[in-house]
């Protein structure tokens, strides 16, 4: 089965830890791939400072992953969250688009918290 044609689900279960804080790159982001049953999510996380968000990566213009090479989610002063594919910019603390083909969209919240130095889903 291609990469492309596997199931997809756009939630995760409640309390699965993911990564220590201090594994991401501040500021930065990563990718994350969860099988949930027979099904894959796609998300990706944000920190900046103490603060990390996520989102489902899926871009609201097209459909797409937002990148095209893995955990480049962020533009190169790392001040927004670009598409790859078609350039849309999103502020990384709400996912709002602020320019580009899919300008006052969303991205799809994932939620996260930090809970004793870990992320982890809620």
């Amino acid at each position: 089965m291609s990469l492309l044609s596997r199931k997809r689900v756009w939630e995760t279960p409640p309390e699965v830890t993911l990564c220590p804080v201090s594994s991401l790159e501040d500021p930065g982001a990563r990718n994350f791939v969860l099988q949930i049953g027979d099904a894959y999510f796609h998300g990706f996380l944000v920190r900046q400072g103490e603060r990390v968000v996520g989102y489902v990566d899926r871009c609201p213009h097209a459909g797409l992953p937002l990148a095209r090479q893995l955990d480049r989610y962020l533009s190169p002063d790392k001040q927004h969250i670009v598409c790859s594919w078609h350039g849309a910019m999103f502020q990384p603390e709400d996912g709002r688009c602020v320019g580009g083909p899919c300008n006052g969209a969303s991205l799809t919240v994932w939620p996260v918290k930090v809970d004793d130095g870990m992320v982890v889903t809620t």
